[in-house]
């Protein structure tokens, strides 16, 4: 299974070590997405910055549309079908497919980047915004399955 880990407060003011946490979860600035592999290791790293970030498990559809709209290679630049064949051997379909499966690494692509940078999200937050958590109708924390909305409307 596959989860998305969303950043939704900035730097400022941050604890050195969830801060550190972030790093090692390639989560540099708010509005930056990554997809791991759930495992005990990274449900620790998630219980440690769920103050500052938004996590869920995430549905292959959804991979694909971070693929497709957001993805970088070096450079900068945006993921496109001939760089998939050329490096990769495969389209961007393929490629979300075998990744979602856990055949492949997004780090394990030479030259793709193996995290978003997202929009802020169409709509806004929650209602009760970036401080509380999900259960209590804020954005923090794990939400299960509704991170795939949250991602789309930041797509």
């Amino acid at each position: 299974m596959k989860l998305a880990v969303v950043r939704v407060r900035g730097i400022v003011g941050v604890n050195q070590r969830i801060e550190d946490t972030m790093k090692l979860l390639r989560l540099y600035k708010k509005n930056h997405c990554v997809v791991v592999e759930d495992s005990k290791a990274v449900r620790g790293m998630l219980n440690k910055i769920k103050d500052y970030s938004t996590f869920g498990e995430v549905d292959e559809k959804t991979v694909n549309e971070l693929l497709e709209k957001r993805g970088r290679v070096v450079g900068n630049k945006p993921l496109t079908e001939a760089w998939t064949r050329k490096q990769a051997k495969m389209d961007i379909k393929q490629l979300a497919a075998k990744f979602f499966k856990g055949d492949i690494k997004l780090k394990d692509v030479p030259g793709l980047k193996p995290w978003f940078k997202l929009a802020p999200p169409r709509g806004g937050f929650e209602r009760e915004g970036i401080k509380k958590a999900f259960s209590v109708g804020g954005v923090l924390g794990y939400r299960k399955d509704k991170i795939s909305a949250l991602i789309r409307r930041m797509i």
